[in-house]
């Protein structure tokens, strides 16, 4: 899952930083308002990289999601970009966890099966 979900962030991390450069052109927001919204996303992005083993990083990452879709209140794009990238986020959580099970039971049943040819072998 870890992979899956850290492919989506770091996707994130670039689009939000793409979609600071499209704000910029709003006349209604400073530069610093634009990077200090846009820096602050895209730190969280990079460091729920590191974090999705933690508990409740998963949930951090809905809620950035949920910010990435409310910023096409100023980038009207992002409204298509958050969904398709909420999209990304819930298949990644989804087949992440299901590739996970399946590693989890091949690498049980791999540990069953040496440890039944190991005393034969003795």
């Amino acid at each position: 899952m870890r992979t899956l979900c850290a492919s989506t962030l770091i996707g994130e991390f670039f689009i939000v930083g793409f979609a600071g450069l499209v704000a910029m052109k709003n006349p209604d927001l400073t530069q610093a308002q634009v990077w200090t919204v846009c820096g602050v996303t895209m730190l969280l992005s990079v460091l729920l990289c590191g974090m999705l083993s933690r508990p409740g990083a998963v949930q951090i990452g809905w809620a950035l999601q949920i910010g990435l879709i409310a910023s096409g209140f100023v980038v009207p794009t992002m409204f298509f970009l958050g969904a398709v990238f909420a999209g990304l986020w819930w298949c990644s959580v989804h087949y992440g966890r299901k590739i996970d099970a399946i590693k989890a039971s091949w690498a049980a049943r791999t540990a069953e099966a040496a440890g039944q040819t190991a005393p034969d072998a003795a």
